[in-house]
């Protein structure tokens, strides 16, 4: 019996995902022709139609469906095998495919990974920054490996590893009228005097919840839709808002007249890292996540 490659479920899977020809041959890392003579081959030998192509609009069968499933799990099924031989050989050796949300990439990694790559040489890391719904959704469907990123959150099938705390400061530009930095006090400020990120990332919901901010008039409307135009807002002084105590001289607030104030002990999110359940590099994994906080506190 001829049996599909690895890489044709792994460019089937793709298109299943982007729904497109030429996006799913980007993200693989070949031309197009190559990428849909492979899926051609893969319906070839499977005797079935995958996938329907009319009018430049590609749709998935119903029997393509069901294939793309089966796919995903066979493709766990050999990366466990993987990480089975990983198991054996040194560790942080090899391919590590890291998932790291925004609000922790700029302000951990540029410290930490010069150090990883002095102590752990053999070590071949491949960094996705994104969203934390993002890549627990791609650590779940085996795109990746280990996820580095802010708790709570809600999450299944995971094995988490905290790691440590990280405090909120209040951030305010130089000289504004709109806080006093010595004397803050939440109810003191004026209706929507608060900026925050917008919907979908995690740093939003930990500083509602860390910094107490229950009462909505005090955030304005408008949302940011990262940390640097967050910044950029609060230098202009069209609000205060609530930022990581290790973004704290770094260089998203260089070069900016934005200050930084510790909030209460009690406000503050955890950082850890998380792999799917039952992984085989879960020792690894804590390895890494002791390495992170020892890089943080040198």
């Amino acid at each position: 019996m001829k049996l599909p490659t690895i890489k044709q479920l792994r460019y089937f899977l793709a298109l299943s995902e982007t729904g497109h020809f030429g996006r799913a041959a980007a993200n693989c890392f070949v031309s197009q022709s190559a990428f849909s003579s492979a899926i051609a081959e893969l319906e070839n030998l499977l005797g079935i139609q995958l996938v329907d192509r009319t009018n430049r609009r590609v749709t998935i069968t119903a029997t393509g469906q069901d294939i793309a499933v089966q796919a995903r799990l066979c493709i766990r099924d050999v990366e466990s095998l993987v990480e089975l031989a990983k198991a054996g050989r040194e560790p942080l050796c090899g391919e590590l495919r890291l998932g790291v949300i925004p609000s922790i990439a700029p302000f951990l990694l540029p410290k930490m990974l010069p150090r990883l790559r002095r102590e752990y040489p053999r070590l071949d890391l491949y960094l996705t920054e994104d969203q934390t719904k993002r890549i627990y959704e791609r650590l779940m469907d085996g795109e990746l490996d280990v996820i580095l990123l802010a708790l709570p959150w809600d999450m299944h099938g995971v094995e988490v590893a905290p790691l440590f705390k990280d405090r909120f400061c209040l951030a305010y530009r130089e000289g504004t009228d709109r806080v006093d930095p010595k004397n803050y006090r939440f109810n003191r400020l004026d209706a929507d005097s608060i900026l925050l990120l917008e919907d979908g990332h995690c740093l939003r919901d930990h500083a509602l919840v860390a910094c107490k901010i229950r009462n909505t008039q005090k955030l304005r409307p408008f949302a940011a839709s990262s940390l640097l135009t967050l910044v950029e807002m609060v230098d202009a002084d069209l609000g205060i808002t609530f930022l990581p105590e290790m973004a704290r001289g770094t260089s998203l607030l260089r070069n900016t007249r934005v200050r930084l104030s510790q909030l209460s002990e009690r406000s503050y999110r955890t950082i850890g890292l998380a792999w799917r359940k039952g992984s085989k590099r879960g020792e690894e994994f804590e390895l890494l996540g002791k390495f992170i906080a020892e890089s943080r506190a040198s």
